[in-house]
């Protein structure tokens, strides 16, 4: 302190109250101010390219300190071959790589990856290295004003999925590969889930049309309108054509323990459209 002259119980008082200044909980983030669905340029279903590889962003999310994010797939910063998925072993670009971002005014920055994470965990569950596939991209905070998080055509998300899928419930879902040359009738998604597998990491699903690659990342939704999932990998066997959707319940909850305490999915702007 400056003023010496205090008195003693002023300088206690004054210690005391630092200390429990010291120990207060943080002042809560600052609410995101996001465009409207309307005027958006960056939302769930643009295209990002990670040094060159392509693919779909999911949802939008933010954390404790009121980053905005936007995930994508873990393996689209990969460095190997299509067919290394195993998370724990494959090569990834580093966090900090910036990414390209689809009507963004600057570039975003990996800032989280699943695989990265378990690697540094030496994480020896089986089913979390192959099917924990999401990333995440930090927004500049300038472009946060350019951005909604509600999906084309069907609105949501409404919520986070917690309990999985079961065989035949209804899925939606939205890709945006550049291989699609513009045909933006082709991007809007609707099928139906074959259930879960990888003790419940992963969920197969079937979609007219199917998801393709530069679609990987792609978000998921139910009939409800919840976020189920990621897109994630495209199936020739056991059934041809079909998708591996990563479960997004738990790739958040691993990506809150390992690096981005506070995770959370952020909610659509406009009312879920519904299945037809």
């Amino acid at each position: 302190m400056h003023l010496r002259p205090l008195l003693a119980s002023a300088v206690v008082a004054a210690l005391a109250l630092g200390a429990a200044s010291a120990t207060a909980a943080p002042a809560p983030a600052k609410k995101p101010a996001f465009a409207s669905a309307a005027t958006a340029t960056v939302t769930p279903g643009v295209q990002t390219a990670t040094e060159g590889a392509q693919c779909t962003a999911n949802f939008v999310f933010t954390d404790r300190t009121g980053a905005v994010y936007l995930g994508q797939s873990a393996h689209c910063a990969g460095t190997g071959g299509s067919t290394e998925t195993d998370g724990c072993l494959a090569g990834s670009l580093p966090l900090g790589t910036r990414v390209a971002v689809q009507g963004a005014g600057k570039p975003g920055t990996l800032v989280y990856s699943s695989w990265i994470a378990m690697q540094r965990a030496r994480e020896k569950d089986v089913s979390a290295c192959a099917y924990n596939d999401f990333a995440l991209i930090r927004l500049d905070p300038s472009d946060v004003r350019r951005t909604n998080p509600s999906v084309p055509v069907f609105g949501g998300p409404v919520a986070l999925d917690t309990d999985g899928t079961s065989s035949g419930e209804q899925v939606v879902s939205y890709g945006n590969s550049s291989l699609r040359f513009g045909l933006q009738d082709t991007s809007p998604k609707r099928g139906l889930s074959l259930g879960s597998t990888g003790a419940g990491w992963s969920h197969t699903v079937y979609t007219l049309t199917p998801g393709i690659p530069g679609d990987s990342g792609s978000g998921v939704l139910d009939g409800s309108g919840r976020a189920i999932g990621t897109l994630s990998t495209l199936a020739v066997a056991p059934y041809a054509l079909s998708n591996g959707v990563s479960d997004l319940a738990r790739q958040i909850a691993y990506a809150r323990s390992h690096g981005v305490p506070g995770l959370t999915l952020v909610p659509g702007t406009e009312r879920f459209a519904g299945f037809l």
